[in-house]
């Protein structure tokens, strides 16, 4: 069995922002941030530790992957969904959030695993595909028309 200094040193390498969350109520208060969440964040665990994690969102909570993401924890399921969030300076990036139930041996819910991964990048180059695609097809539309 892998000890928890070993375990801390793992997660703490990690290229990939881990919080564990243990639920109070509605709210999911934050009692672990690792380094890499804090620095694709900008927000420091002192900042941050024992408060919902919905700072991220500042505000832009009408998002259909929240939406999703609060149903599963609902549930009491793992769910993975792209969102919105905001770093402390207030620029967006876009989050892959993985979030992830863990239970004791009773089976009672004792916490949440978050995983983010910033995939702006990804999300901006799906776009840009998009629209290319759409200016091609509208350029096909005119040729045929034209023919």
């Amino acid at each position: 069995m892998i000890n928890a200094k070993l375990l801390q040193l793992v997660v703490n390498a990690s290229n990939d922002g881990v919080v564990v969350a243990e639920q109070e109520g509605e709210d999911n208060i934050l009692i672990y941030v690792n380094e890499a969440f804090e620095r694709l964040t900008g927000y420091t665990a002192e900042e941050i530790l024992y408060q919902d994690c919905r700072f991220l969102q500042m505000g832009d909570r009408d998002q259909s992957g929240l939406h999703l993401v609060k149903q599963a924890i609902e549930e009491r399921r793992p769910t993975r969904q792209v969102v919105r969030n905001y770093r402390k300076d207030g620029s967006m990036f876009w989050n892959e959030l993985s979030i992830t139930p863990v239970f004791n041996e009773a089976d009672q819910l004792t916490y949440f695993i978050g995983i983010q991964k910033d995939v702006t990048a990804q999300v901006k180059a799906n776009q840009r595909a998009e629209e290319l695609e759409a200016e091609v097809a509208a350029l096909r539309q005119q040729l045929a028309t034209n023919s």
